[in-house]
């Protein structure tokens, strides 16, 4: 029997590019989808038939009912978030118990955790990191301390162990004099969603993963937050804590490199980011007030106004590098219906020195831009390339030919249907 693949979708910017409307999309090609990375910090937003759906830490392939959707080892989980995300998909009829697979590996997001985000976010003051107050941050750094809780922890004198860690947060919240927090209610709902996640499958997803691949099947990994928010090759300190990159497909599913086929980039049209952190590209201006509403680049989980520019070929070129992309995915497309004049980042300027290459710190660089005329036409109801305007096909190949990866499919609307595969 011929071995199963692993496709990996990528988001290859500062995430929030809409990979969960591609997974969506992408499921009925797959056997299993997999998160690998990330938690309640990451919010895929998907819209169809009417209804709008904001996942942070279940699968977006949960929507097909005959698919197996895993919580990799990579991932933490907050359960009293989980359990909210997942009785709410179960009141809308999807059931979860049978097809979603949690691994043991998995850390816990502890309510201590929470707090201990919010203490260190104050204790650095001007220099904050712009997190998203989940605990993310903090859960990574006892992983890597060796002294975090897993998913697998719940199974086996829980109580214990919760105790330890949560005096161990509470002495460390005592010393950054950090002590007007009350968790009383917060751990009460943590608690009854430790339980609730105990009805769930709790496995070795790395021995069933590799298991389904040895039988053939087929697993679209699924990534959380972007490349350049990865806390290895993003633009630290203003990064994530997780590996959000192709390479953290394998750790964080326990998978080897040689099972990955297609790593699929996806990006914008133009760029955002959320939160603190340089972002060469930002526009503080019409233009980029403009983007925001038109493209409703607002949080899914945290609410918070995107910060907009054009698109940046140096980051792409950068994260394309790092991944091995294969493919691109160009999403909102139709953003940019209402420009006379597009402009796409080709450089970065410091100094009066011009950089095409992603420099190891982007702070106070300038972006050297090309531009391109606009299409003007509206792209949301086209179905196939053959519609699109010549401007828009010209950004296209240009695009294509700086980056060096063909552009295989284009979103022109957030609902499902508004998704073009280009011909080959």
């Amino acid at each position: 029997m011929k071995k199963g693949k692993v496709d990996a979708l990528l988001g290859i910017v500062f995430g929030d590019e809409g990979k969960g409307k591609v997974v969506d999309v992408f499921t009925p090609e797959y056997d299993v989808v997999a998160r690998f990375a990330g938690g309640p910090n990451a919010g895929h937003t998907i819209i169809f038939e009417g209804q709008k759906f904001v996942l942070r830490s279940i699968p977006s392939g949960i929507f097909a009912k005959d698919k197996v959707n895993i919580i990799g080892n990579g991932c933490v989980i907050a359960p009293d978030l989980f359990m909210a995300e997942a009785k709410e998909l179960e009141a809308a009829g999807y059931d979860l118990k049978e097809r979603l697979h949690i691994s043991k590996r998995a850390h816990l997001i502890l309510p201590t955790h929470r707090v201990l985000d919010r203490a260190y976010e104050a204790a650095k003051g001007k220099a904050k990191v712009g997190t998203t107050g989940k605990g993310i941050g903090p859960t990574y750094s006892d992983k890597a301390a060796r002294i975090g809780l897993r998913v697998g922890d719940i199974l086996d004198r829980f109580e214990e162990k919760y105790a330890a860690l949560k005096a161990r947060h509470e002495q460390i919240l005592k010393d950054l004099h950090y002590t007007d927090y009350d968790i009383t209610d917060e751990e009460k709902l943590w608690l009854e969603g430790v339980e609730y996640l105990r009805g769930f499958h709790l496995t070795d997803t790395e021995i069933e993963i590799n298991r389904y691949l040895k039988e053939g099947k087929n697993v679209l990994a699924e990534g959380a937050q972007g490349t350049m928010l990865d806390i290895d090759h993003g633009t630290y300190p203003f990064v994530s804590s997780s590996n959000t990159t192709s390479g953290g497909v394998c750790t964080g599913l326990g998978i080897g490199p040689t099972d990955i086929r297609e790593v699929f980039g996806i990006f914008k049209a133009y760029s955002t980011r959320v939160g603190s952190g340089p972002f060469p590209v930002e526009l503080f201006d019409e233009t980029g007030d403009t983007l925001r509403e038109v493209g409703h680049e607002y949080g899914a989980v945290t609410g918070r106004n995107r910060r907009c520019g054009w698109v940046d070929l140096v980051a792409l070129k950068y994260a394309i590098m790092i991944n091995g992309v294969t493919q691109l995915i160009m999403m909102k497309s139709d953003v940019l219906d209402g420009f006379d004049t597009i402009k796409a980042c080709v450089a970065y300027k410091k100094d009066g020195v011009v950089m095409e290459d992603m420099p190891f710190e982007t702070e106070g660089c300038e972006a050297v831009y090309k531009e391109l005329p606009g299409w003007k036409e509206d792209l949301s109801h086209m179905t196939d390339e053959s519609q699109f305007p010549q401007a828009f096909k010209d950004y296209i190949r240009f695009l294509e030919t700086e980056l060096e990866t063909p552009i295989t499919i284009l979103s022109v609307g957030p609902d499902r249907a508004q998704t073009i595969v280009r011909k080959k």
